[in-house]
Parts: structure tokens; sequence; C-alpha cells
């Protein structure tokens, strides 16, 4: 144990013998009491001079505030828990008072007042003490709380009341430049504002939590405070347990010199209930109170300064990549500028990355190394998206599509320009001239079943990238905001990735806007608007499709880059697409694609007839037959509410 824990443990003890010797003296004020008392505070004097910061007495009454007779109080009730005589010379011979009490504080210790018993005095309103049943308030029995016990022992932990809630922070400092400038800003704003109450609230905006966190942290330290978090999602809701909580943490903050990070990333889908909790945690707390999230929230009664956290610069996230990477970079022939070009993540996404491609440090194969890097970028974005959308593995690739030549040449050309998006915005200067973004776009407008949703799996293929499905017709709602909201989720998870996005269902939203009649046509208008807006600042691939092209608009048909048309196949391309569905060839036997091909149907229920007499011919233990297609057609068709006509399946079997 360090000298300052052994000579606050001779401050405090010298502290309670004083307290002693006051209880002593109610039956005995003889000299020898008072030599006793004079010996106390000599001692204390020497343990006070011999200790290198002030004792943990001293801090806690300057913290709360306390009186001369509100620290005697505090002292009287720990004195029972560290000195065995306490007890008894509470008791005057009755062991079932072997307990302080306010009554013999207003009898034994100097300078008394009343006002030290009420719930608003700092004793009781950060429940430093705690008054056990009785029939008086005044004869009933006092404790000291254990949390503020232990720490007048020099002992420091987090309140086990507080800890299923509550966590410290741990950090690191950043390399990143921007955040230790902007911390240094928000520090000094931060204390320029302090007043008679303390700091105001401080609430960090940003699509990046952990640099909202690093930076919070940051901007503590350099004003001496430690960080604990408390996620919104884990306030208490009833109305006793927050107040509770306030109390227990304006303690815990004092005591500790510590800081509240209140983590609200995420509360737009908080019920109302915790809402509610969460706007009284932070008009309640008037100790230091940082609130990051990714959008402003409502700042109520409570005093705020709001800062908006950037996301990190492509030649900062260049140089943090190039850190974390170190001996690795030379190997992967330029990789880096992909990553930069085609991920936007914070410094702790990258580390986390970086730690996941270590492991093929002593590969041969560039390549390979380049190809875990680039699925550990990807990982880091999934958690958030597969929340939000459904994310398909790509299988298809560009001989699984049959379309026309045109089509394939322009699908060739969204690749393209995804591809060579950072080449042509930033190295060529065309950003400079895009004044609504730099995002790609595209409508893949078919029947159901034309391979619209294959050839999305193909330039994700082809992209490296993950395919996220949004139905817009589960994401549109009759509640004025919430389809903003949902959309707004969507693309701030997705912007880290810039992955390709697949809007089913597009004629939910973008239908022929309607003439204005109420607000829920203003509201649904400004819902159109956002989406187009934030479709053209994404920074990957956006593709909607729809069955009916005619039902869109033509104002936001001119704000799409592509517009691909998926017809219904031929003849000819009918027997291309039986020729190729079956992968392995060996397990099918005298199958006519030619008739086949007379089937009048897309591509997507070839591939589910096909799939189904499959399994029809592997229950029967044979290879796929035409009368195996036959049924599975039949079938299929039922569901789809079709007839069979003779010159379709005529000569099948």
């Amino acid at each position: 144990m360090n000298d300052w824990h052994e000579a606050n443990k001779t401050y405090l003890m010298s502290e309670l013998a004083i307290v002693r010797s006051l209880l002593e003296s109610r039956n005995d004020a003889s000299h020898d009491m008072l030599e006793k008392s004079r010996i106390s505070r000599e001692n204390l004097e020497k343990a006070a001079s011999a200790m290198s910061a002030p004792p943990a007495l001293d801090t806690l009454c300057a913290v709360f505030s306390l009186s001369r007779f509100e620290r005697n109080v505090l002292l009287l009730c720990a004195g029972v828990e560290l000195d065995s005589t306490f007890a008894s010379m509470c008791a005057q011979g009755d062991p079932k008072r072997a307990f302080p009490t306010f009554s013999l504080a207003l009898a034994i210790l100097p300078e008394p007042h009343w006002s030290a018993l009420t719930p608003v005095s700092p004793l009781r309103h950060f429940r430093l003490i705690e008054i056990g049943p009785g029939d008086t308030i005044t004869q009933s029995p006092l404790r000291i709380d254990e949390r503020v016990l232990h720490y007048l022992t020099g002992v420091q932990y987090l309140d086990e009341r507080l800890a299923g809630m509550v966590e410290p922070l741990t950090w690191a400092a950043t390399d990143v430049e921007s955040h230790r400038e902007i911390a240094g800003r928000v520090a000094r704003t931060w204390q320029q504002n302090a007043g008679n109450s303390g700091l105001p609230a401080l609430e960090l905006c940003g699509e990046d939590a952990s640099a909202s966190r690093a930076i919070a942290a940051m901007t503590c330290g350099l004003l001496g405070m430690n960080v604990s978090v408390i996620s919104a999602s884990a306030v208490p809701t009833a109305s006793g347990e927050i107040d509770a909580f306030i109390k227990l943490w304006e303690r815990e903050a004092a005591l500790g010199g510590i800081a509240l990070l209140l983590d609200c990333d995420g509360t737009d889908t908080l019920e109302p209930a915790r809402e509610k909790a969460v706007n009284r945690l932070i008009e309640g707390i008037r100790s230091a109170l940082v609130i990051t999230c990714r959008d402003r929230r409502p700042t109520g009664r409570r005093s705020m300064i709001i800062f908006d956290i950037p996301c990190l610069t492509p030649g900062e996230q260049r140089e943090i990549w190039k850190r974390e990477l170190g001996t690795l970079v030379p190997g992967l022939n330029g990789q880096v500028e992909g990553l930069v070009s085609q991920f936007n993540l914070g410094a702790q996404a990258i580390s986390n990355a970086c730690a996941q491609v270590r492991g093929c440090k002593d590969s041969k194969n560039p390549d390979e190394t380049g190809n875990v890097l680039w699925e550990a970028c990807l990982s880091q974005v999934r958690p958030q998206m597969e929340n939000l959308a459904q994310r398909i593995k790509p299988a298809a690739e560009w001989d699984d599509l049959v379309l026309p030549e045109k089509q394939i040449q322009t699908l060739r050309e969204i690749a393209a320009q995804v591809r060579h998006r950072a080449t042509v915005y930033e190295k060529w200067g065309f950003s400079k001239k895009e004044s609504r973004g730099m995002g790609i776009s595209a409508l893949f407008v078919g029947e159901s079943g034309t391979g619209k949703t294959m050839a999305a799996e193909v330039l994700a293929n082809e992209l490296r990238l993950d395919l996220y499905r949004i139905d817009l017709s589960q994401v549109v709602t009759k509640y004025i905001g919430e389809t903003e909201k949902n959309l707004r989720r969507v693309f701030d998870a997705a912007d880290e990735g810039g992955g390709l996005l697949l809007f089913d269902e597009a004629d939910a939203l973008f239908g022929k806007r309607s003439e204005v009649r109420d607000s829920h046509d203003r509201y649904a208008n400004i819902e159109v608007s956002y989406l187009l807006a934030r479709m053209e600042a994404y920074r990957g691939l956006a593709i909607l499709t729809t069955n009916m092209k005619n039902a869109l608009d033509p104002a936001f048909l001119r704000r799409i880059r592509f517009i691909v048309r998926f017809p219904f196949p031929d003849t000819s391309q009918r027997a291309e697409i039986w020729n190729r569905i079956f992968p392995e060839k060996k397990f099918t036997e005298g199958l006519d694609t030619k008739k086949l091909a007379q089937l009048n149907v897309a591509g997507g229920n070839i591939h589910n007839i096909a799939l189904n007499a499959a399994f029809l011919a592997a229950d029967g233990g044979e290879p796929v037959r035409m009368s195996h297609i036959l049924r599975a057609a039949r079938n299929e068709c039922a569901k789809l509410e079709k007839s069979l006509s003779e010159a379709e399946i005529g000569g099948w079997v």
C-alpha cells in the first residue's frame, strides 16, 4: 500500500478518535478526555502534512459542502463500522441501541443544526447515510452507505447499484489529428461555459460512434475527468428507479471525478417510456454529462453545447490503414487505395479489420491477404446492416444472365462506374462539378422472374460487395415521418461499406406524386425527395426494382443514372435458360430444351420448376427427366393460376 493510503488511514482514525472522545465525554469530562482529544488532533495534523493529496474525508466534505456537524455525523456512523468501541458507547448499556442516532448526534457533536436531518441535506440527498426504521426520525438508527465507507478508507470502485448499467470507458490516445484538435476545442468551450452549477451538458453528433466516444474521452481527460458509459437502452424507466439512479450517479461522479457518457446512438427506435426516461436523465444530471448520438436530440430545458463530429477524411483513413498494416502495405500492391475508395470506416473499425488480417502476415500470396482484408472490411458493416435489411449472398455470375446484349452492356457499365468512382470523381476532379452528389443509381424494370435480382447479384459478385435487399413496401408506413426515419437508418449504416442496396417494390414509394391534398400527401413527397437525395449522396450503388415503369413519376426517372429494362424472355432465351439451369448435366436424361422453351414462363419460374423437378427425381432415385419437369411445371403454373396449353407441353412425355 502506498504512502497516501497509509496516511489517509492514520488521518481517518485520528478523526474517529476525536469523535470517540466526544462520545466518552458524555459521561467523563475529565482531564484525560481532553488530553486524548489533543493528542488525536496532533496526529491529525501530522497525517495531513504527510499526504501527497488531500485525505478522502476532506475531499468528500468539500465536494458535498458538509458542515462541521454533518462531517461529524458521518464520522459517527463510520466509527460504528471501523471501531468496535463506538457501538457500545452509543448503546450506553442497552444492547438494543448499539447504533448512532440524530438525537445522539445533536446531543454530543459541536455546532449541531436540525437541517442536517432533512431529505434535502447533503447527508440524505446524496445518500451518504441511511436512516433505518424507528418510532421517530431522531431515534432511528443511522448507517453510513457502504460505498461511502469504502471511499473514506481510500478504496475506489463503481457502486454495485450502478455497475449493471454503467461501465468505465477505456480508451487510448488517438493518432487522428482531427480528433485531437476537436477534443481540445470542445474542452476549451466546455470549460469556458461552466457556471456556478457546473458544466453544461455536451452533445457530440456524428455517424461514427467510436469517434464520438474517443473525442469524449480525450475531452474529459484534458479536464482531469474519467468517463463512464451508459447506453440509452439501459436507462431505467420506472420513475423511482430513474430518480434513484440520478442521485447515486451524482454521488459517484463527485467521489470519482467522473463524467457520464450517455450513448444515444439508435435512440430513434426506443419505446416511448424509455425515451421519456432518457430525457429525465438528461435534465436531472447536473454533473458532467456527454451525450453521443447520430442526429441532434431536442435539448429540452437542459443547457447544451453541441458539436458535430465529421467522419474521417480519405487522407486520414489512408494514414490509419498504413499505420495499422505496417509492413504488409508494400505487398498489397496499392490495394489500400481501393479500401479508402470503397469503405468509409472510422479509426476503430479500421483497427478491427487490420487485426483480422494479421493472421495472413506470412502469406506468400498478396492477393490472399488483400482478399482477407476486403472481407474483414465488409464484416465491420454487417452487424448494423443485417438488423435493417436482408443480406443476400451473391451466387450468380455473368454467364448465368440470359438477357439481350444491350442490357448486359449496360450492367457492365454500371459495374465500371462503381469500380472507377474514386478515379473519376476524386482524381479527375468531377466531384467539383456535381452539386447533388456522387451516388450511382439504377432502376431495374421488368416483370417478376425476369432476372432483376439475379442481375444485382452479378454486380455484387463482380464488385465483391455485400448485397442488401430492402423491401420498400415494408419500409413505407402510414405514420408521418416514419418512412424517412426507416430509410435514414438504412443509408447511415450502409455508408460505411458502400454495399449494394437493392430496393424492391420501388413503386410502393415512387408512384406518380399526386396533388397535395393533405399532410400525408405532403410528407409522402418529402419522403420521396429524401430518398432521392440519399441515393445521390450514397457512396455505393443503389438499385431500385419495379414491375411497372409507367407508374413511376418522370421527375423521379430523370434523377436515376441507369434504367435497365428486363424483357420477358422469348423462346430462344427460354431455351438458353433451360440449357444453363442444371449445374450438372450428368444428373439429367433426355431433356429437350427446345420443347421446354415452349413453356411461356419467366426465368425465375424456370428455376423453380427445375429445382422442384430435381427433388422429384432424387426422391425416385432417378435422373431428371421430362416427366419430372412436367409434374413440377404443373405445380408451378397452378401457383401462378396459369393454365398449361397443349402448345406449351405437347410432346414432353
